[in-house]
């Protein structure tokens, strides 16, 4: 019993230290951080340049001029922290003219069934197990994208406006509203990109609806009982550059190098300031006759303690994927956090892209 009350007073007190003040605060809404699609987590997340399919709205929504299609969705499903958390994502794009496209995106992160036994004993004292509910703590955030090609070749830009709701079951939620905004050049076989999320910084207003029981599960945890407040989430920039190498006629190999740049305070990455943070990221996707892909990244590097525990060493994560092309399905895999399994576990992600309609030559065309 005490193990139950002291797991639903964690699972309340993370979304209370998350909201607890009205300033901005480190990892805010990280469930938008851990990316979408197999075919860009299978290259670590080096992604913004190469981003040219329904994925897009997620990872640089100028790359949404990349569909060659009339309509293009995505769908995808992975499990953390050994199947506890559930993670699933939906996208739809719609191509509008030659230039323009539209899309919409839907991301779902969530541990359900937990249990609530905070009415398991009444006010006399008698424990009813049937008292036992249980509850989800869940976080949805809904993408609305639109880019569109320039006059000038090979430049796009796109923008998504960006609705957050978190739910712990009917004691705490949370609304949100953020604005993204990104770009791609594609000179030739170069390519280059900058996204920039939460450009006027991403605002969650946090109410709280406790029971007295639920009040008395703080108290008996020592935890600080929520209010209502406001949870702010500052801009981040990341800075892309991708080639790809023509091997042949039917081989060839896209490479891509991400900077990321946070500016809520001092992160452990390998460059590091009071006021910023950096990292780099890099993944590669060779292809076999645009059917058959063998994808590959490295990132999430860190300076931690050696095993001796007298010195630093840089830790990093290494991912890897697999895809292949059905006509106009794309089937792609990805297996995720195969560093060091003292700190996270495998993740396999399985993600499905697929075109729903052709397009006209004179819709994608420049």
């Amino acid at each position: 019993m005490n193990y139950t009350i002291r797991l639903i007073s964690l699972v309340l007190l993370f979304a209370s230290s998350a909201a607890h003040a009205q300033t901005a605060r480190k990892y805010s809404n990280e469930f938008l951080a851990i990316g979408v699609g197999a075919r860009a987590l299978g290259m670590s997340g080096s992604f913004i340049t190469a981003a040219d399919d329904a994925t897009s709205g997620y990872w640089n929504p100028a790359g949404l001029t990349g569909i060659q299609s009339k309509f293009q969705g995505a769908l995808m499903h992975s499990s953390y922290f050994g199947n506890i958390a559930q993670y699933d994502f939906g996208s739809l794009a719609a191509r509008i003219d030659s230039k323009s496209v539209l899309g919409v995106s839907v991301i779902r992160f969530g541990v359900d069934d937990i249990p609530d036994t905070s009415e398991l004993i009444d006010a006399n004292g008698n424990v009813n197990y049937d008292r036992i509910t249980s509850f989800s703590a869940a976080d949805y955030g809904f993408l609305f994208s639109y880019a569109r090609t320039l006059n000038e070749h090979g430049l796009s830009v796109g923008g998504n406006a960006k609705v957050v709701h978190r739910v712990v079951g009917d004691f705490a939620r949370s609304w949100g509203f953020g604005l993204d905004a990104g770009v791609q050049y594609k000179p030739n076989n170069w390519r280059f990109a900058a996204m920039a999320r939460d450009i006027t910084s991403t605002f969650n207003a946090w109410t709280y609806n406790l029971t007295d029981s639920q009040r008395a599960v703080f108290a008996e945890t020592d935890n600080e009982i929520p209010e209502n407040s406001l949870e702010i989430t500052l801009p981040t920039l990341t800075l892309g550059a991708a080639r790809n190498f023509q091997l042949g006629e039917k081989f060839n190999i896209l490479t891509e190098l991400n900077m990321q740049t946070t500016f809520d305070g001092m992160r452990n990455t390998l460059i590091r300031d009071k006021a910023f943070s950096m990292s780099p990221v890099f993944g590669f996707e060779a292809g076999f006759k645009k059917t058959i892909f063998l994808r590959g990244g490295i990132g999430n590097f860190q300076t931690t303690l050696n095993d001796a525990g007298d010195g630093r060493e840089i830790s990093y994560q290494p991912n890897l994927g697999l895809g292949i092309r059905i006509k106009g399905i794309y089937i792609d895999y990805a297996l995720t956090d195969i560093g060091d399994q003292s700190i996270a576990l495998y993740s396999n992600v399985f993600s499905l892209r697929f075109d729903i309609q052709a397009a006209n030559k004179s819709t994608t065309s420049d």
